[in-house]
């Protein structure tokens, strides 16, 4: 696509590599990073460097969620290249040290809640350790739904929060193209994770009710092609949409089955849904069967009894 170059790059993740697009245009922007790894900086460097540029040829840096694998490398960039996002981001990508240690804190509540063993939940979200491959690095500008970013005046911001609170994707409406991030992803289904609270809310983010919300707006939009953060275009937009929510129900009636034979806790459900991965990928499976729980408490097929320490879920 003539001034868009998609760039993939290596990550220490089982997704593979991820997709980040640099943008010509009265300046270079990049869209997300890769991870903060030599690794990753040497590959963009050298894919950069086909394209006639230099890493300090980058002005502005625009991260579509605060995962480490979009966010990462922005520790690499000189002080005054401009870094755009969500107002979410800021804890996430500064590791504000307020915000991770109540983080730890909510997880371990919330991980006793759901039934989580006390030696799993001692070793802490699984989110948290890739941290590692993230950055210290604040926004400098914040934009949310409607706005436009200075280097990129083709495109207007879209809030698209479900794969992560913080996410964003650009819509460019002349030719329906979308940088979409992990919204829509062609090969595999983008997971909603599971989120604390941020400072001013009582409740956490109910994931799995955001992203649904965000993928039938992608139904409703005239897009002709979405550049992913993973993986190849998706140009299918509104088929692809239809069989992932209908995966979804599909799930959550699978787990209302198991509800109706007896009350579980929710990491009882994890290890009946996900046999072979809830040890292995305990953050990301748990995220996955918490989610269908509230999906089916949004729509009033269960109840819960929190009377006790460890949550008990019914079907109705």
């Amino acid at each position: 696509m003539e001034g868009i170059y998609r760039i993939s790059l290596p990550v220490p993740y089982a997704i593979g590599n991820v997709n980040v697009y640099l943008i010509e245009g009265e300046t270079l922007t990049l869209v997300d990073t890769g991870t903060k790894t030599e690794k990753c900086r040497d590959a963009l460097e050298s894919e950069l460097s086909k394209l006639g540029y230099a890493f300090d040829d980058i002005k502005t840096v625009v991260i579509t969620h605060h995962h480490p694998d979009h966010c990462g490398m922005l520790d690499y960039f000189a002080d005054d290249v401009t870094i755009v996002g969500h107002p979410r981001n800021e804890p996430w990508i500064t590791q504000e040290p307020t915000f991770m240690k109540a983080y730890e804190g909510y997880f371990q509540t919330f991980a006793r809640q759901m039934g989580v063993p006390v030696q799993i939940a001692a070793k802490g979200p699984d989110v948290k350790r890739t941290l590692i491959h993230s950055c210290h690095r604040p926004l400098t500008k914040e934009v949310r739904e409607g706005d436009i970013i200075e280097a990129l005046p083709e495109f207007v911001v879209i809030e698209t929060p479900g794969h992560a609170s913080t996410h964003i994707s650009l819509y460019r409406e002349r030719d329906g193209l979308l940088i979409g991030g992990d919204l829509l992803l062609a090969h595999v289904s983008s997971n909603p994770l599971l989120e604390p609270p941020m400072y001013d809310e009582i409740e956490r983010p109910k994931v799995i009710l955001q992203y649904n919300e965000s993928l039938r707006r992608l139904a409703e939009m005239n897009i002709s092609r979405i550049l992913t953060g993973h993986g190849e275009d998706v140009i299918n937009v509104k088929e692809l949409v239809k069989e992932r929510l209908g995966k979804q129900r599909l799930r959550a009636e699978k787990v209302y089955d198991m509800l109706q034979v007896r009350p579980m806790t929710a990491f009882e459900v994890c290890m009946k849904l996900f046999p072979t991965l809830y040890l292995k990928q305990g953050s990301l499976t748990l995220s996955e069967t918490v989610g269908q729980l509230d999906y089916l408490e949004y729509h009033n097929r269960i109840v819960i009894d929190t009377s006790k320490e460890q949550w008990l879920f019914y079907a109705k």
